[in-house]
C-alpha cells in the first residue's frame, strides 16, 4: 500500500468512530426531543410549555379545563391534542421484587394489579391522558412482562380493539426435554389460560385490528434490555423497557389511532365511561388512614401498604414494607381511588402453575377515597363489558376525579384497616 495513503485513512477510521458514538449517544441514550409535526408513523407529541426538573416529564401551562375520558382528571387542551388522536394502551408491568423500581406507573391513569404467578402480582396499567407528560422518554415504561387471560378480560374494556403491551404469555406449551429443551409431547398448558391464542381469537393480531403489542413483533424503537437501567445490574427477564410514545406510532401505523379505520368508529363509541363527581377533597372524619393486605400468605415482599395522605388527598403506596418509588418520578406510587375487588382464584390448574381470577361475575369489595372506606359491590356481564362498582344503595360509584388502583384479591382475603375495629 502506499505510505502517502496511511494518514488520509487514519483520519478516516476516527471520524466513522466518534460519528457512531454520536448516533449511539443520541439514538439511545438522550431523551427524545418533541414536535408539533405529525408523521406518517403517527407521531403527534405536542410541544410542551416546559419541563419539570424531572427528566423526561413535561408540564404543559393553561387552564386545565378537559377532563380525561378514562380516570376524570383535568388536563388542559395541549394535552388533549395529543391523546384525541390515539387510544388507550394497556401494559403488563412486573412486580417481582428484582423489577423495582418500576417506571411509569405514575403515569397511569388506572392501574389493576393481580397475582401472576407463585405470590407474585403484577400490574397492567392503562395509559392514556397522563402518559402524555412522559412523552420526551423514550423508553418511559417497564419492566414490561408476558399476558394473562384475566388481564385480556380488563384490557377488553378499553377499546373495541384496545392496545395490549407485553412480552409473550401464557400459551399452549409442554415440558421439555432434559436432553434436547425442546417441549416434548402434547400441549400441557389448561386451555383457560391460553392467553397468547385467546389474543389472536380476539382479533387483536388481525389485519386492521392489530392492538396487540407483543414485543416480539417490535422494533429496538419500541422496546429494549436496559439490564442496568436502576443502577444495578438485573436478570434478563427483568429488563425491558417500551416506548409508549412509539408503540402509539406502532399502532397508528397499523390503523388503530383513535379510530379503527377498517371499521370507520372511534374507540370510544361503546366505551362505558366510569363517573367522577365526588368531592376530591378529606372527609371531615378521617376513618380509614391506612390499610393493609397480602395477595397470598407467606410472600411478604408482595404485602401492599396504602397510607392516606390528608394534605394531598391521596394514597401512598408501600409494597414489600417500602415506599414504592416510580423510577421516572422519583416520587412515591399513588392514588386518588383505591378499590379492592374480590374476586374467585383458581390456583395452579396445570403443571406450569397458571392461575385464574374469575373478572367476569360479580361479587364484593371496598372502596377508598377522601380517607374513608366504603364497601362496594362489582358486576361484569360478559368479557366486553365494563365492570361497574355500586355501594351498598345499589347506585353507582362515583370516584374522586383521579387515578384509581384496582387491586384484584382472592375471595376471603383480610384487610388490615387502621383506625377501625
Amino acid at each position: 500500500m502506499n505510505s502517502k495513503l496511511i494518514p488520509p485513512l487514519t483520519y478516516l477510521g476516527i471520524f466513522l468512530i466518534f460519528s457512531g458514538a454520536f448516533y449511539l449517544l443520541f439514538a439511545n441514550v438522550l431523551p427524545l426531543k418533541t414536535s408539533t409535526t405529525s408523521t406518517d408513523s403517527g407521531d403527534q407529541t405536542a410541544v410542551p410549555s416546559s419541563t419539570t426538573a424531572k427528566t423526561g416529564v413535561i408540564s404543559f401551562s393553561g387552564p386545565k379545563n378537559v377532563a380525561c375520558p378514562i380516570n376524570g382528571a383535568m388536563y388542559t387542551e395541549e394535552e388533549q391534542k395529543v391523546w384525541k388522536n390515539r387510544r388507550p394502551m394497556t401494559i403488563m408491568i412486573e412486580n417481582h421484587s428484582d423489577s423495582r423500581p418500576q417506571s411509569g406507573l405514575n403515569g397511569a391513569d388506572i392501574v389493576y394489579e393481580a397475582v401472576a404467578e407463585g405470590g407474585i402480582t403484577r400490574f397492567m396499567g392503562v395509559f392514556y391522558c397522563g402518559a402524555v407528560s412522559n412523552a420526551t422518554t423514550k423508553y418511559d415504561v417497564g419492566p414490561v412482562r408476558s399476558a394473562r387471560t384475566y388481564f385480556l378480560d380488563l384490557a377488553s374494556e378499553y377499546a373495541d380493539y384496545p392496545l395490549y403491551a407485553h412480552v409473550g404469555g401464557a400459551n399452549c406449551s409442554a415440558p421439555k426435554d432434559p436432553v434436547t429443551g425442546r417441549q416434548a409431547g402434547p400441549c400441557t398448558t389448561s386451555k383457560k389460560a391460553l392467553a397468547i391464542e385467546q389474543i389472536s381469537d380476539y382479533g387483536w393480531n388481525s389485519p386492521g385490528t392489530w392492538g396487540d403489542l407483543s414485543q416480539f413483533a417490535l422494533s429496538y424503537k419500541a422496546c429494549r434490555r436496559e439490564p442496568e437501567r436502576t443502577g444495578d445490574v438485573r436478570a434478563t427477564e427483568h429488563t425491558m423497557y417500551c416506548s409508549t410514545t412509539e408503540m402509539w406510532n406502532v399502532a397508528a401505523d397499523r390503523g388503530l389511532t383513535n379510530e379503527t379505520k377498517v371499521k370507520k368508529q372511534s374507540w370510544d363509541k361503546n366505551y362505558r365511561p366510569w363517573t367522577f363527581k365526588q368531592k376530591d377533597a378529606a372527609a371531615s372524619t378521617i376513618t380509614t388512614p391506612k390499610i393493609t393486605f397480602n395477595f397470598w400468605e407467606g410472600y411478604g415482599e408482595y404485602s401492599v401498604t396504602w397510607n392516606y395522605d390528608q394534605a394531598t388527598n391521596q394514597y401512598l403506596r408501600s409494597n414489600g414494607g417500602k415506599q414504592h418509588i416510580d423510577f421516572n418520578t422519583k416520587d412515591v406510587t399513588n392514588s386518588k381511588n383505591i378499590v379492592i375487588q374480590y374476586t374467585k382464584e383458581s390456583r395452579s390448574i396445570d403443571i406450569h402453575g397458571h392461575n385464574l381470577y374469575d373478572m367476569v361475575g360479580s361479587g364484593k369489595g371496598v372502596l377508598l377515597q377522601n380517607g374513608i372506606k366504603e364497601d362496594i359491590t362489582w358486576s361484569k356481564a360478559n368479557r366486553l363489558s365494563r365492570t361497574i362498582f355500586k355501594d351498598s344503595k345499589g347506585t353507582e360509584v362515583n370516584f374522586v376525579p383521579g387515578k384509581v388502583w384496582v387491586e384484584i384479591l382472592p375471595v376471603g382475603n383480610k384487610i388490615s384497616y387502621e383506625g377501625q375495629s
